[in-house]
């Protein structure tokens, strides 16, 4: 087998980059396109800011002509720098089951993190945590939703016969919503909203009432986020990418944001509808018509998918978890909606991953981050 690696340096590599995966997961049942206007975007450094402040690396792996796999690495600066480390990551590996085109495209990221004196190599994992990051290693049969990844267990064999092991894992859980609202969450919303007449939920209808709250909202998982794994604070030019990118398909009723009485934002939920049906039936082109078929989806769907979550610290163990919880439920209920994927949770996230329990939440599937050594001995 003949496998040669190059370097993405020219557009029309960077197209066969990006539309590979489409190739390697065609009979994959459960695998859903990225949007590729977002994604062109996302690899374009002139419009991508994290450019900026990471080295990146992305490789295409070639059979005679035909792209096989592919690979991106990254070291992200800005993070290093802050936390002291010498950390490289690799994200976005995509092969067909041929475990010596891995094995290529891994070696070459760890030659390159080398060189550049990083002394671990991480990942999957992007430029932060808001990339999709980690293989999927448990509900390969799941349905697979926006910003996670999904591959096939052959992958996993292939990253760790290179002598990666695990770092951390991520979990998803699914909660079926009940019929009606658990009593003690109801206790507990109650006497908040009893003892704390100076907060206020917001409520949204159109997406022209959110945008005033893109900022703010975002500003708050600046402050409370800084000490999660892989997170990188957010620019303004970032924010407002992420408007842009997700404005136009968020739902409004299911984004709750609570004030105090100096209008501060001081915790929030984000969620939507699942649209992967509609990314799926698109083929991950929303113009000029995919769109209609992702609102189609959005529409049929019994799932609601949560993004985004945070708390004021000074506000934590005050109730706010609950009444954020209630106000969702009874959105999800209107909506008809039957179930609840909770996004990923670090698995050392006790808190968090107790409230998804109390509600009979059940881990269904499980994402791996892995590290490797690249200093012999080290």
């Amino acid at each position: 087998m003949n496998i040669s690696i190059r370097e993405v340096l020219h557009r029309r590599d960077l197209k066969s980059f990006i539309k590979l995966p489409a190739s390697i997961h065609k009979d994959h049942p459960n695998w859903v396109p990225p949007i590729y206007m977002d994604d062109r975007v996302f690899f374009n450094s002139k419009k991508n800011e994290a450019f900026g402040y990471c080295d990146t690396i992305l490789l295409l792996a070639f059979e005679g002509k035909k792209p096989v796999g592919r690979i991106m690495g990254i070291i992200n600066k800005k993070y290093n720098e802050a936390n002291n480390l010498k950390e490289g990551r690799f994200c976005f590996l995509e092969t067909y089951n041929m475990p010596l085109v891995a094995s290529k495209l891994i070696r070459h990221i760890e030659e390159w993190s080398r060189v550049k004196g990083m002394k671990q190599l991480v990942g999957p994992l992007g430029f932060s945590d808001k990339d999709p990051q980690g293989l999927l290693v448990q509900g390969y049969h799941e349905p697979v939703v926006i910003a996670t990844n999904c591959n096939f267990p052959f992958m996993v064999d292939f990253v760790e016969k290179e002598g990666f092991t695990k770092k951390l894992d991520l979990v998803v859980y699914k909660i079926r919503i009940p019929e009606k609202i658990p009593e003690f969450y109801q206790k507990i919303h109650d006497r908040v909203i009893k003892n704390n007449g100076h907060l206020k939920v917001i409520h949204f209808r159109t997406r022209r009432e959110m945008k005033k709250y893109v900022r703010p909202v975002l500003n708050l998982v600046n402050e409370t986020f800084r000490n999660i794994y892989a997170f990188v604070p957010l620019t303004e030019k970032e924010m407002a990418e992420f408007a842009n990118r997700y404005l136009l398909i968020l739902d409004p009723e299911f984004i709750k944001v609570i004030e105090n009485e100096k209008s501060e934002v001081v915790a929030f939920i984000l969620g939507m509808a699942d649209i992967s049906e509609g990314i799926k039936a698109c083929k991950g082109r929303l113009i000029p018509f995919g769109i209609l078929k992702v609102f189609r989806a959005k529409r049929k769907t019994e799932q609601l998918n949560l993004l985004l979550g945070a708390i004021r610290e000074d506000y934590r163990n005050a109730g706010l978890d609950a009444i954020l919880a209630i106000k969702m439920l009874e959105e999800a209920h209107k909506a008809k909606l039957k179930v609840i994927d909770s996004h990923l949770e670090l698995e050392h996230n006790v808190k968090v991953r107790s409230e998804m329990e109390k509600v009979g939440g059940k881990i269904y599937k499980r994402f791996r981050i892995y590290e490797k050594n690249l200093i012999q001995g080290g």
